[in-house]
């Protein structure tokens, strides 16, 4: 007896080993076969110098404070037609909500529809305290050890004088787009787009105007990032969470600390309560959407077991889920993620405050919906205090998650194909864009928005977004701007 429930143990081990290993082999490359494009000449030094002028330029941006930097925009913009002269001959430029800029290219075929490359003009301050920490002055503008140096040369003005350099070659080329093509760039991306890009992208609806295809900052070129992945790995984002921030308010009558009252009725203990209930039951996740599609497309290209488990999700999903939930980035993949983020309560150490709040950011994923969260943050406080006693709010800019742009479109071909002949070594997959962008604004006038920057990033480089030492290579900028002045005959192919 023992004998056959062991050659029935073995025969069900290796049923299971060759349905492994046949899911395994079957799932062929999705990588598009194109052949590499000899890099376009480009002058260099002279183009670095051109970005670290601009990174000169402090363009910080303000919610609340329009008129914030005011100067240095309109110094920006000046730099910009000194140096871009056939773009500020040949196109039309248009000053959108103040500060930010529309430019058109007019194409020879108007029954195409035009396409659109979105950057944006404004950059995040230094962190008090943090100046000394650089390499080199935040905002020197510095080309020093092959790299451009200071804020705003990664995110964004390397996308938007990049562009603007591979329009300028173009046009000194005599090339005209059959399609339009328009040059959109934000003054106020940094704290949610609307004076720039909300006004950009209502003016253009106003027009009638419908977009074929949406370039905008986005996801990157990542070299050694992905576990499992020996090639670099260019993610397109085919769509972008939403954002939303919920006040939660307690209330509790104030008396004195000497006193307190029952155990969990204050306001903070309430607060407290509440909060690590929505810490603890987070909206669920799972490896689906857009995630499932990056790692289908990744799994044939990875080795080991990576390869096995993400090819047999059937099997291998809980394990996979529970490894890419540990991982803060990796996790924003799977759910809309919840941060508690601002909490205020009292204001003298033997009072009991009569009401405490905080503040909660989701980052909504598409298919999750701003009353859908709403709704869930209700049940998970009202188990942690009387319905009576809490109001919920959502803070002005909250924006539903994104369309998601369709990977088997003539658009995405287009992108994909660029990004392989620009970057060869690198794997092409959609991906989900976590943090915000001005695209989210364009939702209205394309279905085919699309977040990629061509900038290449290791694990140490990520730590520079936002942060200390940012910087661009010099050999990087010149891809980048080879990569627009392919991209952009791609895309502004008339109507076919």
């Amino acid at each position: 007896m023992t004998k056959k429930i062991l050659g029935a143990l073995l025969a069900l081990f290796l049923l299971l080993a060759a349905v492994l290993a046949v899911n395994t082999l079957r799932k062929g490359s999705r990588q598009l076969p194109v052949e590499p494009l000899a890099p376009v000449a480009v002058d260099e030094v002279a183009a670095a110098q051109r970005l670290g002028a601009a990174v000169r330029l402090p363009t910080i941006s303000a919610r609340d404070d329009a008129q914030l930097s005011a100067d240095q925009f309109q110094a920006l913009h000046a730099l910009l037609a000194q140096q871009f002269p056939r773009v500020h001959a040949q196109l039309q430029r248009e000053v959108v909500g103040g500060l930010s800029l529309l430019y058109t290219w007019k194409g020879t075929d108007p029954q195409a529809k035009p396409v659109a490359l979105l950057a944006h003009q404004d950059v995040v301050p230094i962190a008090p305290g943090t100046e000394g920490d650089w390499a080199v002055p935040p905002f020197s503008g510095a080309v020093k050890d092959g790299h451009i140096w200071g804020r705003g040369a990664w995110d964004d003005k390397g996308n938007l004088l990049s562009q603007l350099e591979a329009v300028e070659m173009l046009l000194a080329q005599g090339y005209q787009p059959p399609r339009t093509l328009y040059l959109a760039y934000g003054a106020d991306e940094e704290v949610g787009g609307q004076r720039g890009a909300a006004q950009i992208a209502a003016l253009l609806q106003s027009r009638g105007v419908q977009l074929d295809f949406v370039l905008d900052e986005g996801l990157l070129v990542l070299d050694g990032v992905m576990p499992g992945l020996a090639r670099p790995a260019a993610l397109i984002g085919v769509a972008e969470k939403g954002y939303m921030s919920v006040v939660l308010r307690l209330s509790a009558t104030p008396g004195h600390s000497s006193m307190p009252p029952p155990k969990g009725t204050s306001a903070i203990a309430m607060l407290s309560a509440a909060l690590k209930r929505l810490e603890d039951e987070q909206l669920p996740g799972g490896i689906r959407g857009v995630a499932a599609e990056m790692f289908d497309t990744l799994a044939p290209e990875m080795g080991g077991f990576s390869r096995v488990a993400l090819s047999n999700l059937w099997l291998f999903g809980p394990l996979v889920q529970k490894q890419l939930e540990g991982a803060a980035s990796t996790n924003a993949l799977l759910r809309t993620t919840t941060a508690l983020t601002i909490v205020n309560a009292g204001n003298k150490e033997n009072v009991l405050p009569g009401r405490a709040e905080a503040t909660v950011n989701f980052r909504l994923l598409p298919g999750d919906t701003k009353d859908g969260v709403l709704q869930h943050m209700r049940n998970q406080v009202s188990q942690a205090a009387p319905q009576d006693r809490f109001e919920l709010f959502a803070l002005p800019g909250a924006v539903e998650a994104s369309k998601v742009a369709p990977t088997d479109s003539a658009q995405y071909r287009a992108l994909q194909q660029t990004i392989r002949e620009v970057f060869p070594d690198a794997l092409v997959a959609p991906g989900l864009m976590v943090a915000g962008t001005d695209s989210i604004h364009y939702g209205a006038i394309s279905d085919h928005v699309f977040k990629f920057s061509p900038i290449r990033a290791n694990a140490e480089d990520l730590k520079r977004f936002h942060g200390t030492n940012e910087r661009l290579s010099v050999q990087n900028y010149a891809e980048a701007i080879r990569f627009y002045h392919r991209l952009i005959p791609q895309v502004a192919k008339g109507a076919q």
